[in-house]
C-alpha cells in the first residue's frame, strides 16, 4: 500500500516562521510593487487584514486531519457502501495563490468501524485549507481516510474550478477539473464499477 507522504504530521511542519509584522510588511511591499500607495487611507490597514484572512484561509496547517477520524463507532455489521456527496472544497492553488472552488464526493467500504459523516467533511476542510494542487489534495483525502479508518475501500472524486485558469492566462470560464483516487476494493471490479456509478449518479 502506498505510504502517506503528503499528509505530514504537525510535528514535521516548520517550527519557526516569519512574524506577523514580517508578513504584514510583505503584503505592504506587494501593494507597492503593483503601483499602489500602501499608506493611503484605504490601504493602510490592508496588510493586517490580509494576514488575518490568511489565518482563516490556511487554518489547515494547524490541524492534523487524522484527529477528525479518531472517534469511530461499531458498524453493527454494515458492510456496504457509505457515500457522502457535494462536500464544499475551498482551497488555494500553490502556483498562483488563486482560489480553487468545488465539491468532493467520498465513499468508503467499512471494515469493523464507521465514522460520523461530519468527520469526513472535516478531513476535506483540513487538507483543502492549505496551498494545494487538486491532484495531491484528492490523494491526501483518500490516504487520510484509509489510514484513519482502515476500511476495505476508499474512493474520492473532486470536481473544481480554478481561478488560475479563469482569471489569468487563457482566461477560460466555466471549466471544471475532475480528479479521483480509488483504493482497496474500489480499485478493482466489481466494486470499481459500482462506486464510480454511484459517485457519478445524479443526487436524488
Amino acid at each position: 500500500m502506498p505510504t502517506v507522504e503528503a499528509v505530514r504530521p504537525l510535528a514535521d511542519l516548520p517550527a519557526t516562521r516569519p512574524s506577523r509584522q514580517e508578513a504584514e510588511a510583505a503584503v505592504r511591499t506587494l501593494i507597492g510593487w503593483i503601483g499602489e500607495q500602501p499608506h493611503r487611507e484605504g490601504l493602510r490597514d490592508t496588510p493586517a487584514r490580509v494576514v488575518r484572512a490568511c489565518e482563516e484561509w490556511f487554518h489547515g496547517y494547524a490541524i492534523d486531519p487524522l484527529v477528525a477520524l479518531g472517534r469511530t463507532f461499531d458498524g453493527a455489521g454494515y458492510d456496504d457502501l457509505v457515500l457522502l456527496r457535494d462536500i464544499p472544497v475551498r482551497s488555494v492553488c500553490e502556483h498562483h495563490l488563486a482560489p480553487i472552488r468545488g465539491v468532493a464526493h467520498i465513499a468508503y467500504l467499512p471494515g469493523a468501524r464507521v465514522v460520523g459523516i461530519s468527520k469526513l467533511a472535516r478531513v476535506v476542510d483540513a487538507l483543502a485549507a492549505r496551498l494545494q494542487i487538486q491532484e495531491r489534495l484528492t490523494r491526501e483525502i483518500a490516504d487520510t481516510i484509509e489510514q484513519g479508518l482502515r476500511p476495505r475501500g476508499v474512493a474520492v472524486v473532486l470536481q473544481a474550478g480554478h481561478a488560475c485558469l479563469s482569471s489569468r492566462g487563457v482566461r477560460m470560464h466555466g471549466v471544471s477539473m475532475f480528479t479521483r483516487c480509488l483504493l482497496g476494493d474500489f480499485a478493482h471490479d466489481p466494486w470499481r464499477g459500482e462506486v464510480l456509478d454511484a459517485l457519478s449518479a445524479t443526487a436524488p
